[in-house]
């Protein structure tokens, strides 16, 4: 079939790939469910994607433009999401690489740029926001190139068609003049033309790659990929291929396609098209639907290995089952094995003091689960965050991240003293039009609570992404966190008397009247040493006043910790506890008699 295009969108956070594909389905009059029709964006469905402004799941649209079927796929733009991005990519005959007219391409666009050169991937480049009033479009396509040579771009994949585009206003062109764009078809113009369509045959024996899972209440396991060879009918007989290669018959039960944002019902799908099938029930990623009589497996997918875990456990503080609907380990373990079906970079393993330990691609990966975990009710704790490192030929190796820093030219001296001291390695260094660009090499280790720093030391202006790089030696010699933790010496309410008492050692956590218990960190001691504190304590009141007493007295606004801060906050004596109302931090042993019996115990 010629008339099939499967088409992934690559793009940087906020350049704007959501908003094009929501000018693809309008223009397509493609229908669209009521409730989506009114709103601003379509693709970016989930609340906490819409929150951060990034994409973390991929998702599937499909419009009809003419006679032909263009399958949209969004990938996740985040290096922390390559899971998702290898598969998604396994999907796709070729990209829509958004640049921002502005901004040019960004280190993040890289990561997912690359793996589409290496699967040789046709890619069309797209300069969006040209409509900005400081857009440099000429500038970003030199740049867009620059990046394409340093990734080894062939000459085929440099001679890349260039569309540009105002994805808001619903135009885009072959040029950069605004005031000549009509409407947003020449991007389908350009997907006909450019990208080719599937070469499998509808003739040879079923074969289909299963590269996504989401669940239905009614249907079950719903296996979405895109069908290789063959065709496949609703409610025929196929045969199942694991990843071990073990192969188990089974009956579809439904069988969907995309057609616009939904799934509809359909009674066949021909190679090339994407189908999603239930009846499968031990269906996971990376495996084979075939034929049941001449079975074939499809390769299985790479992915990148993670690089940090961390554990996660029952709550058992004094507040614990207060806030949180589900807070068993039972519950709690059910719903991370739950997690492995649709997130191939994870990986969860049962620890040895009824624990559970979970490994990530990175901070951002494991912290978007335990906030997704906290929104559906979750109550736990979880300890600090580790990397994980390799024993290659008796040598200790540590992940590494490569790191690009883009900064105000006023504040890049902060930067380079502070990833210095974190064991980071200068690569490269340049300034454009008092913008300075720096690329580092860090071991993922140094750059643990970095990121909150960055936005201190950079006034709020500077950009700063990270990408694996490799397994190297450990640099060891790692100097702890230099201040210690301001830490409750009793459970009560907080008071604004004791607060203003203790916020000469420190920066607080909290205002007043929040409950606190005994061990719970309050605040962060400017000194190295932990100090117990009395943040409830109030004042005794007495008939006797002076004139002068309590005006001059100053509360300052508390640091408030969401979950990111407190995981990066956080020593290896300390626990995050997490629950849908609260992010709370504390100490392991929450008895400051039997945590320094235990710590003279474990010197001697």
């Amino acid at each position: 079939m010629n008339n099939i295009r499967n088409v992934a969108i690559i793009a940087h956070v906020d350049h704007g790939k959501t908003t094009l594909v929501d000018a693809l389905l309008r223009q397509s009059k493609t229908n669209l469910n009521k409730d989506v029709v009114n709103t601003d964006l379509i693709m970016d469905s989930n609340e906490l994607e819409k929150e951060r402004g990034i994409t973390i799941f991929s998702k599937n649209a499909s419009v009809i433009w003419q006679d032909d079927k263009i399958n949209i796929i969004d990938t996740p733009g985040h290096a922390d999401f390559g899971g998702e991005v290898e598969r998604v990519l396994n999907m796709a005959d070729g990209c829509l690489l958004l640049v921002d007219a502005k901004e040019g391409p960004m280190p993040q666009t890289r990561f997912v740029l690359k793996k589409a050169l290496e699967m040789g991937l046709k890619i069309i480049v797209v300069i969006n926001k040209i409509d900005k009033p400081d857009a440099r479009p000429d500038f970003v396509l030199d740049k867009t190139m620059e990046l394409f040579m340093e990734l080894g771009a062939d000459d085929q994949a440099l001679n890349f068609p260039v569309i540009y585009a105002a994805a808001k206003q619903g135009k885009a062109g072959l040029d950069n003049d605004l005031s000549k764009m009509l409407d947003i078809s020449p991007v389908f113009e350009a997907i006909l033309k450019h990208i080719p369509a599937f070469l499998g045959d509808a003739n040879l024996p079923l074969q289909m790659l299963v590269t996504n899972i989401t669940g239905d209440n009614f249907k079950g396991r719903i296996a979405i990929g895109r069908v290789h060879n063959g065709k496949i009918k609703a409610g025929q007989e196929i045969m199942h291929i694991n990843r071990e290669g073990q192969m188990k018959k089974y009956r579809l039960v439904s069988l969907m396609t995309f057609f616009g944002l939904n799934r509809i019902e359909t009674k066949e799908v021909l190679a090339g098209d994407i189908a999603a099938v239930a009846g499968i029930d031990e269906v996971n990623i990376g495996e084979t639907i075939a034929e049941p009589d001449n079975p074939k497996a499809l390769p299985l997918l790479n992915i990148d290995e993670p690089t940090i875990k961390m554990g996660i456990m029952v709550n058992d503080s004094p507040f614990a089952g207060r806030e949180g609907k589900y807070s068993t380990s039972r519950q709690i373990k059910e719903r991370l094995y739950k997690e492995l079906e649709t997130d191939m970079a994870l990986r969860v393993e049962d620890g040895l003091k009824g624990d559970w330990v979970i490994s990530g691609r990175g901070e951002l990966h494991l912290a978007i689960l335990i906030e997704r975990m906290r929104r559906e009710g979750y109550e736990f704790q979880v300890s600090r965050p580790q990397v994980i490192t390799k024993e290659i030929n008796g040598q200790k190796l540590t992940p590494y991240e490569r790191v690009f820093i883009e900064v105000p030219e006023a504040y890049y001296g902060s930067v380079m003293q502070k990833l210095g001291s974190r064991k980071g390695e200068l690569k490269e260094m340049k300034t454009i039009e008092s913008i300075v660009y720096l690329e580092f090499i860090v071991p993922t280790r140094g750059l643990f609570g970095y990121r909150s720093e960055f936005l201190t030391d950079s006034h709020g202006l500077g950009i700063i992404n990270t990408t694996f790089y490799q397994y190297l030696p450990d640099p060891n010699n790692w100097k702890d966190r230099e201040q210690g933790s301001l830490v409750a010496h009793e459970s009560g309410i907080t008071n604004l008397y004791g607060l203003i008492n203790v916020q000469g050692r420190g920066v607080l956590f909290f205002g007043s009247g929040i409950p606190v218990y005994v061990g719970q960190v309050v605040g962060q001691n400017s000194r190295s040493n932990d100090i117990r504190v009395n943040v409830c304590k109030t004042k005794q009141l007495s008939n006797m006043r002076s004139k002068g007493e309590g005006s001059d007295e100053h509360f300052n606004a508390p640091k408030i910790m969401d979950l990111e801060d407190a995981l990066e906050y956080i020593g290896d004596d300390e626990l995050v506890e997490v629950t849908p109302k609260n992010i709370r931090i504390r100490k392991i042993i929450l008895n400051a008699l039997t945590a320094k019996r235990m710590a003279r115990a474990s010197h001697d």
